[in-house]
């Protein structure tokens, strides 16, 4: 299972910072997560970057129970 760890606005869509699934690429672990966390969650997925592992992902890369994929949404300062 790849752990998927949630920052900022997607941690707060998703409830939760980290959660597992059974998937074998970064784009299925995304659709996974979609699915369990609905549409808030897509909303700010589509404006995030997408990690994998510390670096920047495709949804083609694969992976293992030993992966992270991490979603970063946008943050504004001030």
């Amino acid at each position: 299972m790849a752990t998927l760890r949630l920052f900022a606005q997607a941690r707060e869509a998703a409830g939760t910072a980290k959660a597992e699934f059974d998937a074998t690429t970064v784009g299925e672990v995304l659709d996974a997560a979609a699915d369990e966390f609905g549409s808030d969650f897509v909303a700010i997925l589509a404006g995030s970057k997408v990690w994998l592992n510390g670096d920047p992902a495709t949804r083609e890369q694969a992976v293992s129970g030993r992966d992270e994929v991490a979603v970063l949404p946008p943050v504004s300062g001030g």
